[in-house]
């Protein structure tokens, strides 16, 4: 593990960002991290803050100021990463959502209340979707064997077997309560006891099986307490959210049975179940993995505990007088303690995996012998200011991060380390990323640090070996749509060619179906690993003209309307494209009168909101042809479109539905600045463009352009104004100049002054040899 970088508030005159207590923070699938803190004004007045940044951008962090009136003691992000669900210690629940799916603008429409009961835990309902992701299985052909749909019942479901969404919390009282979005935007709220005895629960956890129950862990915050568990069933009837408990069986920390260590680990201080959702095949049989930590003022003890089915013995005499309880042994629950550690320093904070690795011993050793590391580890952070990295079953050290303290021994004992005078930075809350590559953690401070977990865990890795890892996950995060930045912290300038090539031979692997779904994120997908590499500088370009074609198109093709809606099948951008590709004149009139033209009839002002858009493509249609004199180069940008018969394409049908709009309002068209004032420019490009498209789909893309049609191209520069491109956006983020072993130091709300990194020189460079800006 190593430092990537460092973010820190600025001490502003009137009021001052501190830590809250207790502090959260949570990591989502589209790599937003939110986190708390307190603003404390002059006259100590307190101000609840929430806050939200993006990875890549860590400087640029949006803070929302929650409106709860105590502190936020839980945060959690849905599935898809777009909502945001916060609790505080007056027992209110907020639903926070994008508006307008601006990470920078958040509302909160709806939420719930257990008014005075603080809130110790909160989880989204499950929805059902969940992935297995098969280790050994990493060289299959299909991304469907790498990855599988698990069978997982969502918690609650609606008319036709839809999952029902909503949350669930647990109260510092001993109160379950759950809260139901219904398709109308109502929300039903139901409360009820874990168990008829209620009592203090200071810690508390939830998890969900694949049948579709719910199981929550509590604990008083004592270790000679037990620690209790409970299922919970979530159902509608008759239009009213019902609740019922079940008590399973509870269990005691071993370290408590130790007659020389009961006194000296008084509290629990952490409970996480070591996966959220437990199907048969992460957790077999379904049952859960619960990580316990009792701990003092200097040291801590972490346990590992699974909860099984074992059999019952009968005795003799009953199976002769019952001879089926013979045939079928009853079975009980029972807790089984998987593996536990020696004394270590205090422990502050606990990071768990998300990656979906299967907690059988089988798939352990599987992922042991392809030595493939990421997901295997849990992150403990301790007083110290160390973070370790566990195995999550045998807790053994993986690996070690230390902040400000000397680095030590692994086998050196806790009680033998001398103290520091005073308290050391150390992480309050962290959070694992989606694949396990990356940890942020908030320290007692309130600074965010982002570090880098290598793939190999310290291990030697055979080059290639370490590529086939990296490339496993992007394909992980190109089925989920998770976001891969973590995965790019990894990634060498000389591992891009093969990674690209390797990633999109895999993709041609796929069905047709599941490539057209996966199209646009395998793009993005290369361009951001392009962006590593000062050798790939004109790929980025391409890739990201490609992506703002396909969405170009995409919107444009939205805008057709069947003019009778009992149509036929197909959809007017589908038949567009069926014409277009039918067609092969040059003539662009001559195409237009095949279509059926009340489709693209639009309102006036749309049209002219929309010339922006047109511009473009004609501006691009105009950069590719007069660039062909010079498609041998492939230092120069738009050298793969020239040979891309299906880019061409599109291209074609948008020049035939501007000349469709065109008819209907000129000043919608592309501008062009002609030598001649009779000249038709639309007419021309289109001529031209057909020519080249023909040339690449009937010789395929390695084809030569006719010579004609070169000279043709050579001409344009004569008969049109070239016009400039701005190909990239700007590139700010951090990815691509964070250095080894050379961490970053960065502020909130103050960009930064960063070093420019060699493909962002060199793209500077080859834009204004180009003229391209």
């Amino acid at each position: 593990m190593d430092l990537a970088y460092i973010c820190e508030w600025e001490k502003w005159p009137k009021s001052t960002h501190c830590p809250s207590v207790p502090l959260a923070c949570t990591w989502s699938c589209r790599n937003l991290i939110a986190f708390t803190t307190d603003l404390r004004s002059d006259d100590q007045d307190l101000t609840r803050v929430i806050h939200i940044l993006d990875t890549e951008h860590p400087w640029d962090v949006h803070s929302i100021c929650s409106g709860h009136s105590e502190a936020v003691t839980c945060l959690e992000w849905d599935q898809s990463g777009s909502r945001l669900l916060s609790a505080d210690a007056d027992g209110q629940i907020k639903c926070w959502s994008m508006a307008d799916h601006l990470a920078n603008s958040w509302e909160s429409p709806v939420g719930s209340l257990v008014e005075g009961d603080p809130i110790v835990a909160l989880s989204w309902l499950h929805n059902g979707v969940k992935l297995a992701l098969h280790v050994e299985k990493s060289g299959a052909s299909s991304f469907g064997e790498k990855f599988s749909r698990v069978k997982f019942s969502p918690s609650l479901t609606l008319f036709g077997g839809k999952p029902m969404e909503g949350w669930i919390a647990v109260t510092v009282s001993g109160l379950v309560t759950v809260s139901l979005l219904k398709p109308s935007g109502q929300v039903l709220t139901s409360t009820e006891s874990l168990c008829r005895l209620r009592g203090r629960v200071a810690l508390a956890d939830i998890a969900f099986t694949g049948g579709g129950n719910i199981v929550v862990a509590t604990a008083d915050g004592s270790s000679a307490s037990p620690v209790q568990f409970y299922k919970v069933c979530v159902s509608v009837v008759n239009e009213k959210c019902r609740i019922d408990t079940e008590i399973l069986p509870s269990l005691f920390m071993r370290c408590t049975t130790d007659l020389n260590r009961r006194d000296r680990l008084p509290a629990i201080t952490h409970l996480k179940f070591l996966a959220r959702d437990m199907s048969e095949q992460v957790c077999p049989p379904g049952h859960p993995v619960v990580l316990l930590c009792a701990s003092s003022q200097t040291s801590s003890v972490v346990e590992c505990w699974s909860l099984r089915k074992e059999g019952l013995p009968v005795n003799n005499i009953f199976q002769q007088l019952s001879p089926a309880v013979g045939d079928k042994q009853p079975t009980i629950l029972k807790w089984r303690i998987l593996s536990a550690t020696n004394d270590l320093d205090r422990v502050s904070a606990v990071a768990l995996p998300k990656l979906p690795i299967s907690l059988t011993n089988t798939d352990l050793k599987v992922a042991s012998d392809t030595q493939f590391y990421p997901g295997l580890g849990l992150a403990l952070a301790f007083h110290d200011g160390s973070v370790h990295i566990v195995h999550r079953l045998s807790l053994q050290t993986m690996a070690i991060f230390y902040s400000s303290a000397a680095p030590r021994s692994v086998d050196e004992p806790a009680i033998k380390r001398p103290r520091t005078t005073g308290p050391a930075v150390h992480f309050k809350a962290m959070q694992l990323s989606w694949t396990s590559l990356a940890l942020v953690g908030i320290d007692n401070h309130g600074r965010l640090s982002m570090l880098r977990i290598s793939p190999s865990m310290g291990h030697s890795l055979d080059a290639g070996l370490a590529l086939r890892h990296l490339l496993f996950l992007l394909e992980y995060c190109m089925v989920t749509g998770y976001d891969w930045w973590d995965i790019l912290l990894h990634v060498q300038p000389s591992m891009v060619q093969s990674l690209v090539e390797k990633l999109h031979e895999e993709y041609t692997r796929q069905k047709a179906e599941l490539q057209q779904v996966l199209s646009t994120r395998i793009l993005a997908m290369k361009a951001s690993l392009c962006k590593l590499s000062p050798c790939a500088v004109t790929r980025v370009c391409e890739y990201h003209a490609k992506l703002f074609l396909i969405a170009a198109s995409s919107t444009l093709k939205s805008l057709l309307r069947p003019h009778v809606l009992n149509t036929p099948d197909k959809s007017p951008g589908d038949r567009l494209t069926e014409v277009c590709a039918k067609i092969t004149d040059v003539d662009i009139d001559k195409v237009m009168i095949n279509l059926k033209t009340e489709e693209f009839v639009l309102d006036m002002n749309t049209l002219q909101a929309l010339q922006q858009l047109l511009q473009w493509v004609g501006d691009f249609v105009l950069y590719l042809l007069a660039s062909l004199p010079n498609q041998g180069s492939p230092l120069r940008p738009g050298h793969s479109f020239l040979r891309d018969g299906a880019s061409l394409g599109v291209l074609r049908e948008l020049m035939v539905v501007i000349r469709i709009w065109g008819l209907l309002k000129p000043s919608c068209l592309p501008v062009y600045t002609a030598t001649s004032d009779t000249q038709d420019s639309m007419s021309l490009l289109f001529r031209l463009l057909t020519k080249l498209w023909i040339c690449c789909r009937d010789e395929g893309p390695t084809s030569e352009p006719d010579e004609a049609l070169v000279d043709e191209c050579c001409l344009l520069p004569s008969q049109l104004l070239i016009p400039s491109l701005d190909w990239l956006p700007v590139s700010d983020g951090l990815v691509s100049r964070l250095q080894p072993k050379q961490p970053l130091r960065l502020h909130f709300g103050k960009p930064p002054a960063l070093p420019g990194s060699a493909t962002s020189l060199q793209l500077d460079g080859l834009i204004s040899r180009l003229g391209l800006c």
